[in-house]
């Protein structure tokens, strides 16, 4: 993942936890502030051990520490520099998810090393978005469920997100989640 990944989690961590605590996970992760360089990109290992790491001082699983950030780096990142990005990505929950792509390649423009998902709006109804999402990481749907929560949140919509399919299509991952709105 990228540095401004992890310069998220480290804020998220103050935040929840205060300086002490980050203290603790840097220097049981060897990070320092090399590691925390928004556009480098670091080896997923790094962010791993990273995240695990802030899951055991949260006292949750590693699975509800990657959703708990997931969510929070939607706000961290609009909040960033890349907030004007999310801005055009679109104002509209079916609108932004149609130009993630869009938007990812922007930061592969920034990034080329970075190693960035897809995703595909399947289908649409009031209540139900069936969206498609591929990449060749495995073990970040928790990740991406608070991400779409999060986008959620952003355009100002309740509801759940699932996971409808998992396919086996070689190296990484293809998931299926549908966005169940609460809408009337």
């Amino acid at each position: 993942m990228y540095g401004m990944a992890h310069r998220a989690l480290r804020q998220m961590m103050l935040d929840r936890l205060g300086p002490s605590a980050w203290a603790k996970i840097e220097r049981e992760t060897n990070t320092g502030p090399a590691d925390l360089i928004s556009l480098c990109v670091y080896d997923d290992s790094k962010t791993i051990a990273l995240i695990s790491a802030s899951a055991a001082r949260l006292g949750m699983a590693v699975e509800d520490a990657l959703r708990v950030f997931g969510r929070y780096w939607v706000r961290f990142a609009e909040l960033s520099s890349f907030g004007p990005i999310m801005d055009f990505t679109g104002q509209d929950l079916v609108t932004f998810i149609n130009n993630l792509d869009r938007m990812h390649r922007s930061v592969v423009l920034a990034m080329p090393d970075a190693r960035v998902p897809s995703f595909e709006l399947l289908s649409e109804t009031r209540q139900r978005l069936l969206v498609r999402y591929r990449s060749d990481r495995s073990g970040l749907e928790m990740f991406v469920i608070g991400l779409l929560e999060g986008v959620m949140d952003r355009m100002g919509e309740t509801g759940t997100v699932e996971v409808a399919a998992r396919f086996e299509n070689g190296p990484g991952t293809v998931i299926d989640f549908a966005i169940l709105l609460d809408r009337t």
